[in-house]
């Protein structure tokens, strides 16, 4: 087993991150290299986390060899190894080799190359893929060029706080600036960025994840948030419409003054090609018009012009398509939530759907999933276990935020993670060892990229589910993926003390500690900032329970789900009736098509039997009623005396010539009354010299 589970947990953790990137990037539209680069990022993070356990359990298990090596057999005795160690040391110092031992030598290697490869994600190519991704140029060169002059700042600021390092170390005379102490800096200076952000994603979520499962056991809330958020994303819906609009119309102009022979047509095709298809159809690609441009004077826009209209384009277009896709989703879930008010006081205990969904279900989830099984689990279990669950992670964010306040002190040893590793230690219990650090980092990492995933930077930074984020914002989650991951792990590392610098002791330390390095080379950070810092989680949760951020925000004008609030009530009795309007609408499209479903069945087979019987028995009626049709075919105007005013009228609009300056017409002349207003823009006329002109 050597070996073996660290190559099942990059497997593993590998599908996990592509998963995830499947869920939220859309693989088909996106460039090839913003799906490996956040794919990268995301998966060198994940991999981290999952990792790290196997560390500390290989660290523990070398801590006890070296201490079984340092002891010395009795004099006279021929035992060597682990049998002379088990008669000359304590018993605590039985070593046993844990299942997930990972070899000497591989760990160091492996952080390494992950580290650093996270961090030249972070700091260099994702920074400058991002510019690239939101660029507007028409060629790599001109995209590169935008993407440099827009990262320059962006470099420049950090290049800034690194030298401002550099300068601290020179001017200290205690410290002597090597590679090795230029390369702690280095990690020094990410780290603390790193865990300035953490802390705040941090104490956010140790109180809302709790909360929202809390508050996911209660049905009359989820469906006030949601229709709330459907009064939200009805506004953020009609906006985009509006902008989408607004960039077409800037598109279209420029579509009729840059003509085919411009040298500029080809970058208002590619902007084409950006616009939906609808759009595409009606502006067309305007080479019917030949125009000399260099012989008139007329006022082109420029290159920049277009490059930034082609950004425009490529925004309005994703968000367009990203509220649309958004509204039909939460039309979904609001209707789902009323269906499960309503089957709550079902005495049937079958659960009952309005609409049906529009997607095939499996078979197999069809039979274990029925609407007897389904109407236990929405009506009676979920609730129930979503309050278990709330209460669960309540108890783990107690923990976390005690041990954040409390990890510094090692006698007594008082913070809780600190005290269950050191429990399992004395027994080299690896299994327990394993799964209570992969808990603790696992809940600690759901509490950060939880909030990541939640956070909202207006329409700059969103991460939307169902293949809907944006280039820009993916790259930006991977960035902060790579930024928050090695401050968290060392924070796990402090919390459990198996960092050396927390616990002041003379131990081996981690491998992924050795790569770190002794952050003791900026003494100001290491036994001030990591440790005094992370208390104000504290403040920060208690902020957040009581919504003080919430709040603050609703006072700035953004629109924030709060009960207590008269806005709150007015946009949750919109959407209400938003929803209720969009449930109407859905109701008469499926009557609508369930009647015609039911024509088609009751009517279409005898109407097909008729036909068929009549083209092989045709009776004398039938037979004159078919050469009726045959001589109306060939002479429109031959009519009986008997026919009534409305074949007369019918018959002078069949004489009447067709427009054939108009863009359509119709087949049917009953359509067409007179002095109708026809598509292309004219009155047709009626007076009798025309109408007889070809008689």
């Amino acid at each position: 087993m050597s070996g073996a589970a660290l190559g099942l947990e990059i497997v593993f953790v590998f599908f996990l991150a592509l998963f995830l990137l499947h869920r939220y990037g859309d693989f088909k539209k996106q460039h090839r290299l913003v799906i490996v680069g956040t794919l990268l990022a995301w998966y060198l993070c994940f991999l981290i986390v999952f990792i790290l356990p196997l560390d500390v359990s290989t660290t523990i298990y070398n801590r006890c060899k070296h201490a079984a090596a340092n002891s010395s057999p009795p004099e006279g005795s021929n035992m060597t190894g682990l049998y002379a160690t088990a008669t000359s040391v304590p018993s605590q110092h039985l070593c046993f080799k844990p299942w997930s031992y990972i070899p000497d030598g591989i760990m160091p290697i492996f952080w390494r190359v992950v580290y650093w490869t996270s961090q030249f994600l972070t700091w260099i190519l994702l920074p400058f893929m991002q510019s690239y991704a939101r660029s507007g140029g028409f060629s790599i060169t001109g995209k590169i060029k935008t993407a440099l002059i827009e990262n320059a700042i962006y470099y420049g600021t950090y290049l800034l706080i690194f030298g401002a390092f550099l300068i601290y170390v020179a001017v200290n005379p205690h410290l002597h600036l090597e590679w090795n102490q230029l390369q702690t800096i280095g990690i020094a200076a990410a780290n603390t960025w790193g865990l300035f952000l953490l802390v705040l994603l941090l104490g956010y979520g140790l109180v809302e994840i709790p909360r929202s499962y809390w508050n996911g056991a209660k049905r009359g809330y989820l469906l006030m948030k949601t229709y709330f958020k459907a009064a939200k994303l009805m506004t953020e819906k009609a906006d985009a419409e509006e902008t989408l609009e607004d960039v077409m119309e800037e598109v279209r102009k420029v579509n009729e003054s840059i003509k085919y022979n411009h040298p500029l047509r080809k970058c208002v095709d590619t902007i084409l090609k950006k616009c939906p298809i609808d759009y595409q159809e009606k502006m067309g690609r305007n080479m019917d018009d030949y125009e000399d441009f260099d012989e008139k004077h007329n006022t082109y826009p420029s290159e920049k012009s277009l490059v930034k209209l082609h950004k425009q384009v490529i925004y309005s277009v994703q968000r367009h398509r990203r509220t649309q896709v958004q509204w039909q989703i939460l039309l979904e879930q609001a209707f789902y939530l009323e269906d499960v008010a309503k089957n709550e006081t079902s005495a049937t205990c079958q659960f009952v759907h309005t609409f049906q969904s529009p997607e095939p279900e499996n078979r197999f989830i069809q039979y274990f999933y029925n609407p007897t099984v389904e109407w236990y689990w929405e009506c009676l279990l979920r609730p129930w276990f979503y309050r278990i669950l709330a209460v669960v992670l309540s108890i783990f964010s107690v923990i976390v935020v005690w041990s954040e306040c409390t990890f510094f002190s090692t006698r007594p040893v008082l913070s809780l993670f600190a005290v269950f590793i050191q429990l399992a230690e004395k027994t080299y219990n690896y299994i327990y060892i394993e799964i209570a650090c992969f808990l603790s980092i696992f809940f600690l990492s759901i509490c950060v990229y939880s909030t990541v995933f939640r956070i909202r930077v207006f329409n700059y930074y969103y991460l939307a589910s169902h293949h809907q984020t944006d280039a820009y914002s993916l790259l930006f989650s991977g960035m902060l993926f790579c930024r928050l991951t090695p401050p968290l792990c060392l924070n796990f590392l402090g919390l459990t003390h198996m960092d050396s610098s927390i616990s002041h002791q003379n131990t081996q330390p981690t491998a992924y500690t050795s790569i770190m390095g002794s952050m003791k080379v900026l003494s100001f950070i290491a036994d001030g900032f990591y440790i005094y810092y992370p208390m104000l989680v504290v403040i920060l949760c208690i902020a957040t329970y009581f919504s003080l951020g919430t709040r603050c925000l609703n006072l700035l004008g953004f629109q924030q789900f709060m009960g207590d609030n008269d806005m709150t009530s007015d946009l949750v009795d919109e959407g209400k009736e938003l929803i209720r309007r969009e449930k109407r609408k859905r109701q008469r499209q499926e009557e609508g098509e369930n009647r015609r479903r039911e024509w088609k069945e009751r009517y279409g087979h005898s109407r097909e039997d008729s036909t068929r019987n009549r083209n092989v028995h045709i009776d004398p009626k039938e037979s004159n009623f078919s050469e009726m049709s045959t001589n109306r075919s060939t002479s429109k105007y031959t009519r009986a005396n008997n026919r009534t005013e409305r074949d007369r009228i019918e018959l002078l609009q069949d004489a009447e010539p067709l427009d054939f300056n108009a863009e359509t017409f119709t087949d049917d002349p009953l359509e067409s009354e007179s002095g109708r207003y026809q598509p292309g823009g004219r009155y047709l006329s009626m007076s009798r010299s025309r109408i007889f002109d070809d008689v």
